[in-house]
């Protein structure tokens, strides 16, 4: 078993080990959801808010760790798999922690997710920088565009560019713990612009190397 995989494993243990442990502790129902205020608005039974986010935690890893299996450009990944690997260590760790902040929620230690999530993603989003800037072209990691995904100079520039913009987002998702009712706007702003903005830019790049290729007359 790769190292990675064994990490991976380990997590989504532990998850279900949190959840088995805090099962007799948390209120029935459970507060599960959350406004962007940081109020609860959403519920769910015990059974299902203990358990639902270590199910999903386990799809998600074994989703992730089908994908360099089934991608056509699947010797691109390999290339970059240790940056891949890292990023599903640090996402299942992410969610684990949000798991956590639920389960102390529901046992009276009310730590607000508006505290704790603007510094997961903003951790996240920094990393998915840096493995994007180590990405090589494929059908599933990185900015796909059509016009990444015609052209290795095209994958290359938006990724690097779209790397760099990615470290900003994580370091200005993460100053939102100190404006608690706009922390989601420190979030989802940085990373609609930064997915807007490379596309275009993914488009200009092609553009100009159809003209630099493009045959004299």
């Amino acid at each position: 078993m790769r190292k990675a995989t064994a990490v991976i494993t380990g997590l989504i243990l532990l998850s279900f080990i949190v959840s088995i442990y805090f099962y007799p502790h948390v209120s029935d129902p459970m507060a599960t959801h959350w406004n962007y205020r940081g109020e609860v608005d959403g519920y769910m039974s015990k059974f299902w808010g203990v358990f639902f986010m270590p199910l999903v935690i386990t799809g998600l890893a074994v989703l992730f760790l089908v994908i360099p299996r089934i991608d056509p450009m699947r010797d691109n990944i390999t290339k970059f798999r240790n940056y891949y690997d890292g990023l599903i260590i640090i996402f299942i760790f992410f969610m684990l922690t949000v798991h956590l902040q639920i389960l102390l929620w529901n046992t009276g230690i009310q730590i607000s997710p508006n505290e704790v999530i603007p510094i997961g993603i903003g951790l996240l989003f920094y990393y998915i920088g840096i493995l994007m800037e180590n990405a090589e072209r494929n059908w599933f990691i990185g900015i796909r565009t059509p016009w990444t995904l015609s052209s290795d100079r095209v994958w290359r520039k938006t990724n690097r560019l779209g790397g760099k913009l990615f470290r900003i987002a994580g370091a200005v998702a993460m100053l939102g713990i100190f404006f608690h009712e706009l922390a989601f706007f420190f979030i989802l702003v940085p990373a609609l612009f930064n997915a807007g903005f490379t596309a275009v830019y993914s488009y200009i790049e092609y553009q100009k190397e159809l003209k630099e290729t493009k045959s004299p007359d």
